[in-house]
């Protein structure tokens, strides 16, 4: 029993991580109401997760500010040019869904856009991560997040169901859970990346 409470334990530091999930969580939603931001706040929270995977996360508030003014220029530069293949692609997916028609030309046009969507959500899950590690040109960010998330597709789908299911969660059991959201998604997301990105930088430094 007195080892279940040991502060050195796996219960306490499971406890502790999740109410820093919650923290950073808050600090991320604060720092993305600018909304141009949010690719800057997004990297920032990565680059504190994957640190408490490897138990080196230090000052929280320091670590993820860090990280935020230090990528806020490429951060937000990524962000908006997702943002606006976003809002393309959502025109386009509203569009396609109200003109719906059997012929071939439309099941085409579709397919093309699923591939698309797919391409996208890949690219959104893996480049701010990605940039909370390493340094490199947007484009190649761009190039990297696809070919890792393709690479590693068993990795990629788990994160796309951790996202899913929270989303799930606060929407149609216990909307409470979002005081969690986004910060406990990048911490689980950040233990099934930590091996991809290990590899990744062992390739980088070959």
């Amino acid at each position: 029993m007195n080892n279940l409470f040991n502060p050195e334990g796996p219960v306490i530091q499971f406890i502790t991580k999740i109410t820093y999930s919650a923290y950073l969580n808050i600090l991320w939603f604060i720092c993305c109401i600018p909304i141009f931001t949010a690719g800057a706040s997004t990297t920032a929270l990565f680059y504190v997760t994957l640190k408490m995977v490897k138990n080196e996360e230090g000052n929280i508030t320091r670590a993820f500010f860090h990280s935020f003014k230090e990528n806020f220029k490429q951060g937000t530069k990524i962000w908006l040019i997702l943002l606006a293949v976003g809002i393309v692609l959502g025109v386009d997916g509203y569009a396609l869904y109200h003109l719906r028609f059997t012929n071939i030309f439309w099941t085409i046009i579709t397919a093309v856009f699923v591939i698309a969507a797919a391409a996208y959500a890949i690219i959104l899950m893996y480049i701010f991560p990605l940039l909370s590690r390493f340094q490199n040109t947007t484009m190649a960010m761009f190039k990297n997040s696809i070919m890792i998330g393709m690479r590693f597709l068993l990795c990629t789908v788990l994160m796309a169901a951790v996202y899913f299911f929270m989303a799930v969660i606060i929407i149609r059991i216990f909307t409470p859970a979002i005081i969690f959201g986004e910060g406990l998604c990048a911490l689980i997301c950040s233990y099934l990346l930590s091996n991809v990105l290990l590899m990744c930088e062992g390739k980088v430094e070959d």
